[in-house]
């Protein structure tokens, strides 16, 4: 059977996906957590979300991730930081990304928006290397 474009597609961002959960556990992000939205979101196939520690650490990780991407082939379409760093989203069109103070992530809670969405366990890591 011939895997089609959109299904190689959507496997390559499951990849990317976890590959930015990675990234965002190794540099301390705390609750991470994957939400897979496909038939739920018309935007996107994932949404990360996590929970940094400073905006100074929130900043250095969306550059990361934008990074992580360009090398994945998932360049960034855009990267929104609102005016106080307690929130910055990184778009990949396939995978968003979002970063939040913990008291933000709290009020917006995303969690509860995409209730019906699949959680994709992150906690756990397997080490290809």
């Amino acid at each position: 059977m011939k895997v089609g474009h959109a299904e190689t597609q959507s496997s390559d961002a499951a990849s990317f996906v976890l590959e930015a959960a990675n990234l965002l556990m190794d540099r301390h992000c705390q609750d991470v957590l994957v939400l897979d939205v496909i038939g739920l979101s018309q935007v996107c196939d994932y949404v990360l979300i996590g929970s940094g520690t400073s905006d100074r650490q929130m900043k250095s990780v969306s550059n990361e991730l934008g990074d992580l991407g360009k090398d994945a082939g998932f360049p960034a379409f855009r990267t929104n930081i609102d005016t106080g760093a307690t929130w910055i989203v990184v778009d990949f069109i396939s995978v968003v990304v979002h970063v939040f103070e913990p008291q933000q992530r709290a009020y917006y809670d995303l969690e509860d928006l995409w209730a019906d969405a699949r959680r994709i366990d992150v906690t756990t890591r397997t080490s290809a290397s």
